[in-house]
C-alpha cells in the first residue's frame, strides 16, 4: 500500500499507530492533525459579527437582500447560522441581535444572546458581559472593533462605505422599542414598504446620524435595498436606504 496516495485523515491514523497512539519518542507530534483542519484558530473564541452583504445577498438570492422579511426570529438565527458556519464557525450555536413584538409578549434581544464574552473573527473583544453591551453608545471592549464593528469575515463595515445601519428592532437595553408589530417588519416576517420611520437600527460605527450600536434611528421602510453612498436618510423604503443593506447582529451563546 503506498502511503502518499492515501486520504489525510487514514495516513495520520497509521502514523500514530507505527508511534504507539502518542507514546513518548515523538509519537504525539507525527500523530497530530494540523489544528487549522477542524478549527480555524481564527474561530477559536469568535462569537460576534455584522451580517455582511455578500452573505445577506446569497442568503437572500436577491441583491438587495432580504428587507425586513428575515423569516422571523428562527428565520434571521438560521442566516447567523449560515453565515458563522460558511467562515468555519457553525459548531456553535447563533442568535441574531432582535427584539419582537409577538403578540404582545415581547422577546428582547438582549435576552436571547447568552452572557458573553464576545468576540469579533480579529479575536478582539467586544465585550465581556452584556453590562460591557449595554454600557453606553459602544460596548465596553476593544476600540479596534466596537467602533466599527466586523462582519463574519472580520472586515470592519466602515471600510466598505456609507454602511453603518443594522436592523435591532431595540432601545438601548436592547429590548423591543414600541408597543407594536410594525416596529419589527411585523416581527421580521414583512418585506413590503411597512410603516415609514418606525423600524428600529443600530450603527455598526458611529456616524453624524447617531452613535449607539443598538439605537441610532429609524428605517425609512421594510422594502429590501443596498445603499453604499453617504445620501443623509436616503430615498425610498428600503431597509437600507440610509447606508446599508439590512444586516443583523449575530451572537454565539457561548465564546
Amino acid at each position: 500500500m503506498k502511503l502518499q496516495h492515501l486520504p489525510l485523515g487514514i495516513f495520520l491514523a497509521i502514523a500514530a499507530a507505527a508511534c504507539g497512539g502518542g507514546d513518548a519518542g515523538g509519537g504525539a507530534d507525527a500523530a497530530m492533525p494540523d489544528a487549522s483542519i477542524d478549527s480555524p484558530s481564527s474561530a477559536a473564541r469568535f462569537s460576534f459579527f455584522a451580517t455582511s452583504l455578500g452573505t445577506m445577498r446569497s442568503q437572500s438570492g436577491s441583491m438587495d437582500g432580504f428587507g425586513g422579511n428575515l423569516g422571523g426570529l428562527i428565520g434571521a438565527d438560521r442566516i447567523c447560522q449560515n453565515a458563522a458556519a460558511a467562515v468555519g464557525a457553525g459548531g456553535k450555536t447563533w442568535r441574531a441581535f432582535l427584539s419582537t413584538y409577538n403578540g404582545g409578549t415581547p422577546v428582547h434581544a438582549i435576552s436571547r444572546i447568552g452572557a458573553g464574552p464576545w468576540y469579533d473573527r480579529n479575536q478582539r473583544l467586544v465585550a465581556m458581559n452584556v453590562a460591557g453591551l449595554l454600557a453606553g453608545d459602544r460596548p465596553m471592549g476593544d476600540a479596534a472593533t466596537i467602533n466599527d464593528l466586523p462582519d463574519e469575515n472580520g472586515t470592519p463595515l466602515k471600510s466598505l462605505g456609507d454602511t453603518h445601519d443594522i436592523l435591532t428592532g431595540s432601545n438601548t437595553m436592547g429590548r423591543l422599542d414600541g408597543n407594536n408589530a410594525a416596529v419589527t417588519c411585523n416581527d421580521w416576517t414583512d418585506a413590503s414598504a411597512g410603516t415609514p420611520n418606525v423600524v428600529r437600527l443600530g450603527h455598526s460605527w458611529p456616524a453624524a446620524s447617531g452613535t449607539h450600536w443598538i439605537r441610532a434611528h429609524t428605517a425609512r421602510g421594510c422594502s429590501p435595498g443596498v445603499n453604499l453612498v453617504q445620501d443623509g436618510p436616503g430615498t425610498g423604503t428600503s431597509v437600507g436606504a440610509g447606508g446599508g443593506w439590512g444586516g443583523i447582529y449575530c451572537f454565539a451563546l457561548t465564546p
